[in-house]
């Protein structure tokens, strides 16, 4: 009896403390502290994706033990659940199956989300120049609150006490991406739109800039080759004008051409009157320099596929049986 009494003793203080769930570590790397009060010591480092059983939590922290046995409290924050972790690998299948419609890099450390929405839970921060792969845009609602008025007018202090602040609703745009990182390989989520910055090829920020165009997308159409022996892409060039938030992803497209003679890019294709939703559907010719098409759902009137060809240096909209007359694109 004696016996029993010693190994039971020494099971319940020896054996580990068994976990109550799963989560894994959500930053790229997260310090693990000896205790959860402020009087600490590092005694450990975690990494994104990691998988680790949670022991016990206190307010904000949590405590965890890692695969090779490091046991310690790290900020609840830093952790993702068993069932975000699902979420992600199916939001990381989708991306993967989607065409990019354009590439940047982060602007500047930068909050990845499961959704588009400042409120969505966060996957991981990425750090500056991150190279990404925009896939689809989405806007989301942001409410900021006005200042409040120093004057008001008679109606307003009537109606109003000082301390009523109004709120304002505006839209932002978000963009589905896959970031590019260096120690987790490629990574899907939803990132705020004025954190990243395009990789465009020049010269189109100029030529977009003239036009006074926000640019949003591109597509290398073909290439043509140059007396010099180089091969020189031909783009199309998508944009909008105005805010971010708008429920059109672009307005207004571009179509640049090489011109041998002149040794430069010229306007040949130009239409502004369309509210397109990416993606851009492209079929290309065998040859690089063919015949091209491409399409894509116009949301002007309602959900409608719009079609367009390209033959040499001539860029224009194969009308359908039933489509309204239009204005003649602009050519060059």
């Amino acid at each position: 009896m004696f016996l029993v009494l010693i190994v039971g003793l020494y099971l319940r203080f020896r054996h580990p403390t068994a976990p109550f769930e799963i989560a894994y570590a959500g930053n790229k790397q997260t310090v693990v502290w000896s205790t959860s009060a402020q009087v600490r010591a590092a005694v450990g480092v975690i990494s994104f994706g990691e998988r680790l059983e949670v022991l016990q939590r206190f307010q904000d922290q949590v405590k965890i033990r890692a695969p090779k046995g490091l046991v310690g409290w790290v900020p609840e924050r830093n952790l993702l659940s068993a069932d975000l972790w699902e979420k992600l690998k199916d939001l990381d299948a989708k991306a993967a199956s989607m065409s990019v419609e354009a590439r940047g890099h982060t602007r500047a450390l930068s909050n990845l989300h499961f959704g588009p929405g400042r409120d969505t839970p966060r996957v991981r921060q990425l750090a500056k120049d991150v190279p990404l792969d925009l896939l689809t845009r989405q806007p989301a609602e942001i409410v900021s609150a006005l200042p409040t008025n120093a004057n008001p007018s008679a109606e307003e202090s009537t109606n109003q006490s000082p301390e009523t602040k109004k709120e304002e609703t505006k839209k932002e745009d978000w963009w589905l991406v896959r970031a590019h990182t260096t120690d987790q390989g490629t990574l899907a989520g939803w990132l705020l739109g004025r954190f990243i910055d395009l990789d465009v090829p020049a010269p189109l920020p100029d030529y977009a800039s003239s036009a006074g165009m926000r640019i949003v997308a591109w597509e290398v159409l073909n290439e043509v080759s140059d007396p010099s022996g180089k091969r020189k892409p031909q783009y199309l060039l998508l944009g909008t004008h105005g805010p971010e938030g708008q429920p059109c992803d672009f307005t207004s497209m571009r179509g640049y051409t090489w011109s041998v003679k002149h040794q430069s890019y010229e306007t040949a294709f130009v239409e502004s009157s369309v509210c397109g939703k990416l993606p851009i559907k492209l079929t290309r010719a065998a040859a690089s320099s063919g015949d091209v098409s491409f399409s894509f759902q116009d949301l002007s009137g309602g959900s409608e596929p719009r079609e367009y060809v390209m033959r040499q240096t001539i860029i224009r909209r194969v009308r359908q049986r039933g489509d309204a007359p239009v204005s003649k694109h602009k050519q060059h």
